[in-house]
């Protein structure tokens, strides 16, 4: 018997829609996470079409049934578990609008994420890569802008958009803390490193020159720290990836191990193998739950570790 035609998923997408519109506007979702959210229940909706289910009209088991499909289309275990995620908040969301009155992922447990540590770099490697930054680009203002991007980012471990999205108002006057702009429009105080605020100064020198030439040309002023010619007005997140690749190749570091999230993991690794307190890079890293901290705690267990065996009467020879 031939299959069946998918049946229309107008009134999915309608649903989508209004469940993005709502997320914005309540919580200050970033960008990207709409997007993901957007993504991920596009998917659903598509692949349950094929079986003649909406959104809408999905039970449990279907939404079971489409979990299994992922799994053996090979999807890792956190792209499930986001996708799952995904799904949940959108039936939350349904089921509190009156859309439905079920929830039928209420009951539904996710494969969970794998207990990957970050990958990170040693203290060494972080050091080559901000020598290289400082004389990597055509002319002085780019070197300049390429020392500041990687002492900042190193010195406060930011996210790139929120590096990369910086206000020049922030590092104005040499400021001892910086105000940062996180995930949810949530803000947080971040402290600068004397370093950082140099090559900051530095960069600003070299940023101010050109805005002044551009005023002078009836162009607008950006209000970024980090401004570029595109759509945004500041460098994209994608870009900054590349110079981190293009900073690590000529580091003599393999590119495939660095990335801006990865010296944001060294910043966390590196302050609690310092002696850090766990709660404070909770803080300093923007993370709305300690459970997102946490995957730092190698580091303690091996500094703990260290510390028995050197202390401890019975690990002594």
């Amino acid at each position: 018997m031939p299959k069946s035609a998918p049946i229309p998923i107008a009134d999915d997408a309608r649903s989508i829609s209004t469940f993005l519109e709502a997320i914005a506007a309540e919580t200050s979702a970033a960008r990207n996470t709409l997007l993901a959210y957007g993504r991920d229940l596009r998917h659903a909706a598509e692949w349950l079409a094929d079986q003649q289910v909406t959104l809408a009209t999905a039970d449990a088991a279907a939404i079971e049934t489409y979990l299994v499909a992922l799994d053996g289309e090979g999807l890792s275990r956190a792209t499930r578990a986001r996708r799952l995620s995904s799904l949940k908040q959108f039936y939350r969301f349904a089921y509190d609008e009156g859309w439905r009155s079920d929830n039928p992922t209420l009951r539904i447990d996710g494969p969970g994420r794998s207990a990957r540590l970050p990958g990170t770099l040693t203290q060494d490697e972080v050091a080559q890569m901000l020598d290289v930054a400082r004389n990597h680009g055509a002319d002085a203002a780019t070197k300049a802008r390429n020392a500041c991007l990687f002492e900042l980012l190193y010195a406060t471990g930011l996210r790139a958009t929120e590096l990369v999205s910086l206000p020049d108002s922030a590092l104005r006057g040499a400021p001892q803390m910086m105000m940062v702009r996180g995930k949810g429009g949530k803000d947080r105080l971040v402290p600068l490193s004397d370093p950082a605020r140099a090559a900051v100064a530095i960069w600003l020198v070299h940023r101010d020159k050109a805005e002044d030439q551009a005023r002078a040309k009836g162009k607008p002023v950006s209000k970024f720290l980090f401004p570029a010619r595109g759509a945004k007005g500041h460098m994209t997140r994608e870009r900054f990836f590349l110079l981190v690749k293009e900073v690590a190749a000529s580091a003599g570091l393999d590119p495939t191990r660095v990335s801006p999230h990865v010296l944001r993991h060294a910043f966390a690794t590196h302050l609690l193998a310092g002696g850090a307190d766990l709660r404070v890079i909770q803080t300093l890293l923007g993370h709305a739950d300690l459970s997102s901290t946490e995957i730092y705690t190698h580091v303690l267990d091996e500094r703990l570790r260290a510390l028995v065996m050197e202390h401890h009467p019975l690990a002594r020879d």
